[in-house]
């Protein structure tokens, strides 16, 4: 999957080469995400409306607590 897959890297990615970073790849009905360190590594697979769940929890404004 890793060879094919149309993996796209963050737009953060860090200092030097920009290689700490993650990549995913939109397959349809999951995404896949790997380290862009380690390109040829095992990948995690998430269901597409999980990780776009994910993502949106991510952008919003956490709580406060007192």
């Amino acid at each position: 999957m890793t060879a094919s897959a149309p993996w796209k890297k963050s737009s953060f990615s860090g200092g030097g080469e920009g290689n700490d970073c993650v990549q995913i790849a939109d397959m349809c009905s999951h995404v896949a995400v790997r380290a862009s360190k380690a390109p040829d590594r095992a990948t995690l697979t998430f269901p597409a409306g999980s990780f776009t769940a994910f993502l949106e929890a991510l952008k919003s404004p956490r709580p406060t607590r007192g």
